[in-house]
């Protein structure tokens, strides 16, 4: 049975599991919870045009109320492998702190929580309730063939989850500094403004864009959206490209193109702000494009049940009551929040996506017994235990 959650996420960070490949890594989480009695269950999908990912559904027991545990076993490139000091997939321990991509982001989190399960089952046996595991081979990339389409597959199957914890690095600094109880919403808008190409010394028989461009982002950006809530800091509006594609420095253009991101909280959604930039756009006037793409709303996990039990268990364990927190980017568990409560706990991750990615040792096993406490005190509260 598998509770060494050392040994597992070596095994796991030895796998070149860049998204969309999979490398074998779900190979090696499988053959773990077998071992320990889950039943698993592949789902690789694929769309025309889109890479196929393969996708881990595993579960313990078959009655509710089922505690999941969501994550991914797909990580970003390694980059400049000569700045490496070590192998980016070697998974060596150097000094207390287990090296490679992944170990942070987040194999080094599903490892833990595989080993608390058996932890778990070897102090209290297989509860009467269930215990899955939701893990896909797509988060670090498109999001298109991974828990959307799991989560679709549960809908139509009639697996139910009641809660859920999402494993990415959670912690700024410490373990047991922060957890995250909702997220931002993110969307990225492309702002095209046509004109009428002309020659510079004749302005008047031209149609210029570009004012009208940079009066827009302007107005856009000037003014904060809101000052936030008692949960989510103020929305964000960042510019982040401004194209005109323009060599010659005698010709106005016929039109310039911007994009800029927005990070917004819950008084906001798409259709809302979306409607904001149209309301811009006809103040300044002129023609233009304007194409909106929505990674994820914004959403919010109340302050309950299961974030109370998990900082209960951070506490226990580290002595820190950690930060309740809608800070960072967007994770899979603006998916999994449609379906049932949600809040993401894990390692710290300072080092995530960077080169020479690692975690400490200490930090593994600290939050295998945070996990391993956590199902406890779930089961007990219900008191389901076989």
């Amino acid at each position: 049975m598998t509770t060494d959650p050392i040994a597992l996420a070596q095994a796991l960070v030895r796998c070149p599991s860049v998204t969309p490949a999979d490398a074998g890594a779900l190979d090696v989480l499988q053959r773990a919870l077998e071992g320990m009695g889950f039943a698993c269950t592949r789902l690789p999908f694929e769309e025309p045009g889109t890479d196929r990912v393969d996708n881990l559904y595993a579960r313990l027991g078959t009655e509710g109320p089922n505690l999941c545990f969501a994550g991914h076993t797909d990580v970003v490139p390694v980059g400049d492998a000569a700045a490496w000091t070590v192998d980016p997939f070697g998974g060596e321990i150097i000094d207390g702190r287990l090296y490679g991509r992944g170990t942070s982001d987040m194999k080094g989190g599903v490892a833990a929580f595989a080993a608390a399960v058996g932890r778990y089952l070897q102090k209290h046996g297989k509860p009467a309730g269930s215990i899955s595991l939701l893990i896909t081979g797509d988060e670090e990339g498109p999001s298109i063939n991974g828990t959307r389409k799991m989560l679709d597959w549960m809908m139509e199957t009639g697996e139910r989850i009641d809660a859920c914890i999402v494993g990415e690095p959670t912690n700024p600094k410490a373990l047991g500094d922060m957890m995250k109880i909702g997220r931002r919403g993110s969307m990225t808008a492309t702002l095209t403004a046509y004109g009428a190409q002309g020659h510079v010394a004749y302005p008047h028989l031209a149609d210029n864009p570009l004012p009208r461009l940079t009066e827009a982002l302007h107005l856009l950006s000037a003014s904060p959206l809101d000052e936030g809530t008692p949960h989510f800091q103020p929305s964000t509006l960042a510019i982040t490209t401004i194209d005109v594609g323009n060599p010659a420095s005698n010709v106005i253009p016929a039109k310039g193109t911007a994009r800029f991101n927005i990070r917004f909280n819950d008084l906001h959604t798409p259709r809302s702000l979306e409607a904001h930039i149209r309301d811009v756009l006809e103040e300044v006037g002129g023609a233009w494009d304007l194409k909106i793409q929505v990674s994820g709303d914004a959403f919010l996990t109340p302050p309950g049940e299961l974030s109370a039990l998990l900082a209960d268990a951070v506490e226990a364990e580290t002595g820190r009551r950690p930060e309740l927190s809608t800070s960072g980017g967007t994770s899979d568990a603006r998916f999994i929040k449609d379906h049932c409560p949600v809040v993401e706990f894990g390692l710290v991750g300072a080092t995530m996506h960077k080169v020479d990615e690692n975690v400490a040792v200490a930090d593994l096993e600290g939050l295998t017994a945070i996990y391993a406490r956590l199902l406890e005190s779930w089961f007990e509260r219900r008191g389901a235990r076989a």
